[in-house]
């Protein structure tokens, strides 16, 4: 399939779970196509690309492993990504990689990822976390910093300050997980 193939593929795909399960499907299946659809999540001008962060996302739920290859191309183009539909999977896969490459059991994701996406991550994260985005991306943004912090140690100190800061104007859900972080850091 060509990435023009996949790009018609990807105005079929709604927000419908069977809909982006079905195309992540696809996905899965050519893992050759993780480029494209990358390519695709980062034009980020067209209403596509949220569709293709859709499919990414559920497609890396399954296998993380397929990201490996594509970090460097990742990581120095999700901070770029402004649209708040494109956003949240992105934050998202950024909690996949954190939770991977933080986990006890060894795994490919500590081999992968090196300082420089894991900078990224953090950057792109609390880009997220301060700018004007919906709590789902903010929430994940704060678990894939927490993490973060145990590696970076001005991470934590920074991520305090945020928390407190827009604590007040805070959802109830944004306050929910920032005092469950909170007290994580504490």
């Amino acid at each position: 399939m060509t990435k023009t193939e996949l790009y018609q593929s990807l105005n079929y795909v709604d927000a419908t779970r069977e809909k982006r399960t079905q195309m992540a499907s696809l996905i899965l299946d050519n893992p050759d196509l993780i480029h494209p659809l990358l390519e695709i999540v980062f034009e980020e001008k067209d209403p596509i690309s949220n569709r293709a962060s859709w499919v990414l996302e559920y497609t890396l739920k399954k296998k993380l492993h397929y990201i490996y290859p594509h970090l460097d191309f990742l990581t120095s183009n999700m901070s770029d990504v402004r649209l708040d539909s494109s956003v949240r999977p992105l934050a998202k896969i950024c909690e996949f990689l954190a939770k991977a490459y933080f986990s006890k059991t060894k795994n490919e994701a500590q081999k992968a990822l090196r300082e420089k996406h894991l900078e990224a991550i953090a950057a792109a994260c609390f880009d997220w976390l301060i700018g004007d985005y919906k709590v789902a991306a903010k929430a994940y943004s704060m678990t894939s910093l927490l993490l973060l912090g145990r590696k970076f140690d001005w991470i934590h100190p920074e991520l305090k300050m945020v928390l407190e800061q827009n604590y007040a104007e805070g959802s109830a859900a944004y306050k929910a997980r920032a005092r469950m972080i909170l007290a994580k850091i504490k």
